[in-house]
């Protein structure tokens, strides 16, 4: 079992200041953001547990918050795809 684990900076244009996450395998085991809007932060992060790394980004890049070009599930997205 490969496990992964690391923090992602995220862009300024996002209220999430640092995303870690935990990889089994290509599996999301754990995310977790610090700071952002708790409850839609949370709930991505129950959503994402158990699901594969492709199938996350997938669903989460190129979603927007208000009138920002990204948010934090799309800087989540991007995290996945750099590491």
């Amino acid at each position: 079992m490969e496990r992964k684990e690391f923090t992602y900076i995220p862009s300024l244009e996002v209220c999430s200041k640092e995303i870690h996450v935990v990889l089994e395998d290509d599996v999301i085991v754990e995310v977790s953001f610090k700071k952002g809007c708790a409850g839609n932060t949370l709930g991505v992060a129950a959503l994402l547990k158990g699901m594969k790394r492709e199938e996350a980004i997938r669903r989460l890049r190129g979603i927007c918050c208000g009138r920002k070009q990204t948010s934090c599930p799309d800087q989540l997205a991007r995290a996945l795809e750099e590491n």
